[in-house]
């Protein structure tokens, strides 16, 4: 799950940044100047911004994709717990017998 979180958080920074680049292409010529002066603050405020994104991903992920998860295994731990588990014969000792 935290796979899946961080691969959508990635696609939608760069998809965030790509349309980010377009929107600012009047910087470009000051590019140099504005990375050695705010360089720092940048980088530390895309660190947030992923985190909040990546935050905000898991959270939707956990709601909505494991919504009801113990509701609906409940009954597989209560035969667990009685011992009342069938479980299938492989193929191999099915002809042993």
């Amino acid at each position: 799950m935290i796979a899946n979180a961080s691969l959508l958080t990635v696609a939608l920074f760069l998809a965030y940044g790509f349309w980010l680049l377009g929107q600012l292409k009047f910087m470009a010529a000051y590019k140099s100047v504005l990375f050695h002066a705010y360089g720092d603050t940048i980088l530390l405020c895309a660190a947030v911004l992923f985190l909040n994104i990546f935050a905000a991903v898991f959270a939707l992920q956990r709601r909505f994709f494991l919504k009801d998860t113990g509701r609906k295994l409940s009954h597989l731990d209560k035969q667990f717990q009685t011992g009342q588990v069938q479980m299938p014969v492989p193929a191999e000792n099915a002809e042993r017998k």
